[in-house]
């Protein structure tokens, strides 16, 4: 993330926005960035010019440029491309390529390797370190400099997850993170007016609607956004998902514990349908049948499109634990090593991502977040819906910036979260197979990416 859905059947679009994070596992893209190979960031090419800001002087020059913006976002981030392509008509222009983030990831690299893929993309924050680490990207430190951008302008998590071996591969665009969705006819109907923000009102809440006739207020998935959410509470707790050195998962902790019990018990009081499918709780939100869902703030201009006469409330993620934290992410334009092999590629490049995040109020209107401090204290953009939730920036909570974390994540604390939810292993058990899983699979990444 990002999407609005072209139908209730096609709601797996709205995965869109992280679709990539749980996309890779078992489709071979370790092994196209370079399989066990010890390929380092320092083998990518980097004889591209250097950028210092103003106009682009080279020859006129096409760019590829690869993004996964295939919902309600999408036609903001054409429309950014449009206004920079009239602009920079005869000399730049971008040709810009919309994939599914399932498709995006293990697609890149070897349509890199080909020349066939993108000399710019937009990349979720996890997976730059990933291919950072394998060489795919190039430096970025000389856009970064012209910009006059630091991390005092960025949320630190996010600025410092796109260096790799003290090179910047990123410049950060968006922020986006899960947000509490509610009912407002359902709420009425219990005596509220707005979502709780805490556990024990929360859960009082959702005692009184149950009373007030809604059979399932709060419908706890198995898959997405479930893991998520399991994310957002073992920080709500005080759990953290690994350690410093990306070596040791830490997500079976008794913060894990809490975390996931709390999403079962969901389940076991009878909130929740014992088993929701795929999409199940958000289409069900969509059709007056759910009091309460968490999902990502790109469902905003969803529900506004396909849900005109859905009465609904967005709020943080309620604090079920110990402190306010919650999942995010972002987008981050790139450079790829391909535009290195074409003649001023690189150099329009960098003009390119120069314009762009120039323009992250606009792609605020997506229903994102500026990365930038700065735009979001702007007027027209604080007004937004999304933007509140990151009034402060250290709820906001991101995965590590370590290489194959992906892959990590889809194949063990995805799946613990799904057997936990079902009922098919007790929490506790989910968790201590999981971090099994986790911890073989951090130090196989530990060869495979040479750190």
């Amino acid at each position: 993330m990002s999407p609005s859905l072209p139908s209730p059947s096609a709601s797996v679009g709205r995965r869109r926005v992280l679709g990539g994070l749980t996309a890779v596992a078992g489709t071979g893209l370790l092994a196209a960035c370079g399989g066990g190979s010890k390929i380092g960031a320092d083998q990518a090419p980097s004889a591209v010019p250097s950028f210092s800001g103003g106009d682009y002087k080279g020859p006129e020059v096409t760019l590829d440029y690869w993004n996964g913006f295939t919902g309600g976002d999408g036609p903001h981030m054409r429309a950014m491309v449009a206004a920079f392509n009239k602009q920079y008509a005869g000399r730049i222009q971008v040709r810009i390529t919309t994939k599914q983030w399932s498709d995006f990831y293990p697609a890149l690299p070897t349509a890199i390797a080909a020349g066939k893929g993108p000399d710019v993309a937009a990349m979720h924050v996890e997976w730059l370190s990933t291919f950072a680490a394998r060489g795919t990207l190039l430096p970025l430190d000389d856009v970064v400099a012209s910009l006059g951008l630091s991390e005092n302008d960025f949320i630190p998590a996010v600025w410092k997850a796109g260096i790799w071996r003290d090179k910047r591969y990123s410049v950060p665009l968006d922020v986006h993170c899960l947000a509490d969705y509610w009912n407002s006819r359902q709420l009425s109907r219990a005596g509220l007016k707005t979502a709780p923000t805490d556990r024990k009102g929360y859960e009082g809440a959702l005692d009184e609607l149950r009373k007030a006739g809604v059979a399932h207020p709060f419908w706890m998935p198995n898959k997405w956004p479930g893991h998520l959410m399991f994310m957002s509470l073992l920080w709500q707790f005080g759990g953290e998902l690994y350690d410093a050195e990306g070596t040791s998962a830490l997500w079976g902790s008794d913060a894990g514990l809490q975390a996931l019990g709390w999403m079962r018990d969901q389940v076991d009081r009878g909130y929740s349908p014992g088993q929701v499918p795929q999409d199940g709780q958000y289409n069900a939100f969509k059709n007056n049948k759910v009091s309460f869902t968490w999902d990502g703030i790109w469902q905003i201009n969803d529900l506004k499109d396909t849900a005109p006469n859905l009465k609904w409330g967005m709020s943080p993620v309620p604090v079920i634990g110990e402190k306010a934290a919650v999942w995010s992410s972002s987008h981050n334009f790139v450079i790829t090593s391909q535009a290195a092999r074409g003649d001023h590629k690189a150099e329009a490049a960098k003009v390119f991502i120069d314009h762009m995040s120039k323009q992250s109020a606009e792609w605020a209107k997506a229903g994102m977040i500026p990365a930038r401090n700065s735009v979001r204290k702007d007027p027209a953009v604080a007004a937004l819906p999304q933007v509140p939730l990151a009034k402060d920036p250290s709820v906001l909570h991101f995965l590590p910036p370590v290489p194959g974390i992906g892959d990590v994540q889809s194949a063990s604390l995805e799946l613990a979260v799904q057997k936990a939810v079902l009922g098919q292993s007790s929490p506790a058990a989910a968790l201590k197979e999981g971090v099994a899983t986790a911890n073989k699979m951090l130090a196989a990444n530990r060869k495979k990416y040479a750190q």
